[in-house]
């Protein structure tokens, strides 16, 4: 199976919409994807990311199976940190968050990173990523792999050849990511971004019966570049 990781396209967040580019982005690609086809597309119940997914589900006729659980806002609710200031961010939005993130101490802990007291004074993580890795599991389960979250790996219990695309968010993507990959979550939301229409392709592989997710690309966006759209990273960066 490969699984392709969507972000949205550039977005409206109030109202929950794309932007003229946005919709460019997703009709880019429609294109790229169409190219060799999607057997399955699941997206957040946002409109923006469903907004992503329809010019793909349109040219494939296919259904878009709309997820709640992926919703940008459960994502807030699992991993918002107070900033400080009274309010909340994303933990990668705070230079301070990131720092606790790194620190030695707090990555030695691996996947109980959530028990060091600095963060587990601040955040319940630990029933909250319970909870996504319970959501992420089952879904993982219903593709035909059991995720082995002791050995890091996954069972084949009913491989397919299939290519399964989900299009969701910046802020659940860090955690779906993090909970798919068994990479802690400190890690993936320190060291890693995803674009706007930015497209991460993991390759489920079976070998007899083993499975160990390997990432093939990491939110890349050539179908924005072949289309001649800009190429500046969340609107910032160009390369």
């Amino acid at each position: 199976m490969l699984l392709f990781y969507v972000r949205h396209g550039d977005p409206i967040y109030n109202p929950d919409s794309l932007t003229p580019l946005g919709l460019k982005q997703a009709d880019a690609l429609s294109k790229r994807l169409g190219r060799y086809g999607i057997d399955k597309i699941f997206a957040s119940s946002s409109n923006r990311a469903v907004l992503t997914a329809t010019p793909t589900a349109e040219l494939l006729g296919k259904e878009i199976v709309k997820m709640d659980w992926c919703h940008e806002g459960r994502a807030w609710e699992h991993y918002a940190f107070p900033n400080g200031q009274g309010g909340h961010c994303w933990p990668a939005a705070r230079t301070e968050i990131k720092q606790l993130f790194t620190k030695p101490e707090v990555q030695a802990l691996g996947d109980k990173w959530y028990e060091h007291p600095d963060i587990a004074s601040q955040h319940d993580y630990k029933t909250h990523i319970a909870t996504v890795d319970g959501q992420v599991d089952e879904w993982m389960q219903s593709l035909g792999y059991e995720h082995d979250r002791v050995n890091k790996l996954y069972r084949a219990v009913a491989p397919t050849e299939e290519r399964v695309a989900l299009f969701a968010h910046y802020g659940f993507g860090m955690g779906f990511l993090s909970s798919l990959l068994d990479i802690p979550y400190p890690t993936v939301c320190t060291r890693f971004n995803l674009s706007t229409s930015g497209m991460t392709v993991i390759r489920f592989h079976n070998s007899n019966g083993i499975v160990i997710p390997e990432v093939l690309c990491w939110s890349n966006d050539s179908h924005v570049y072949a289309e001649g759209l800009p190429t500046r990273y969340n609107n910032e960066y160009s390369f």
